[in-house]
């Protein structure tokens, strides 16, 4: 009878790490998931902003280093999205990611600042579609960033509480997940787009 009850808790031990090892999988899938849904946005994002400046660059032609800027920071933008992409669960790919993007929107905010100086700019038609959907891009962005924070919020707090802390320690292949930030406080604004 001792043997039964002994092998009973040894096999209620091992059901209990197997379904401590698979919640942490899932979650940890979520958040991956939830950064998928932002590299959707993001490219949208940077796919809109080459036609913006090539748009602009016909009315700004004496702000070349602006419109040079925001292609850049883009370039950055995308060389980090897709290190993050690669590597979600990587914290400094997520850091670097979030750094690039507010650099990125630092410059388009420069940008519409100076665009604000150009009426015919901003009665142009092409330019008024592009930043309509510059700006739905970026509300998506901001859910889509959220979405993905709360999930990895819940995977580190599942991850750290005990004992799935010691569990995922055994396995090793559960690190901390990185919140993505913005850095910047200029970046924090909201983007003032007014055509």
């Amino acid at each position: 009878m001792g043997t039964l009850i002994f092998f009973g808790i040894i096999i209620a031990v091992i059901i209990y790490i197997i379904a401590v090892y698979n919640r942490l999988i899932a979650l940890k899938n979520r958040f991956k998931n939830g950064f998928a849904q932002i590299d959707v946005q993001l490219q949208r994002r940077h796919d809109l902003i080459p036609n913006l400046v090539e748009t602009a660059k016909g009315y700004m032609s004496h702000e070349k280093e602006t419109l040079t800027q925001v292609i850049e920071a883009r370039n950055q933008a995308v060389s980090a999205k897709q290190a993050a992409a690669a590597h979600p669960d990587d914290a400094s790919a997520v850091t670097q990611l979030g750094k690039a993007e507010s650099l990125l929107s630092g410059s388009l905010a420069n940008f519409f600042a100076l665009s604000e100086n150009y009426p015919d700019l901003k009665a142009n038609d092409t330019m008024a579609q592009l930043m309509e959907e510059l700006s739905s891009t970026e509300n998506r962005i901001g859910f889509a960033r959220q979405a993905f924070n709360d999930a990895v919020m819940n995977y580190n707090t599942y991850r750290e509480q005990f004992p799935q802390n010691f569990i995922g320690g055994l396995f090793g292949r559960f690190s901390e997940a990185k919140l993505l930030q913005i850095e910047s406080e200029q970046a924090r604004k909201a983007v003032n787009v007014s055509f």
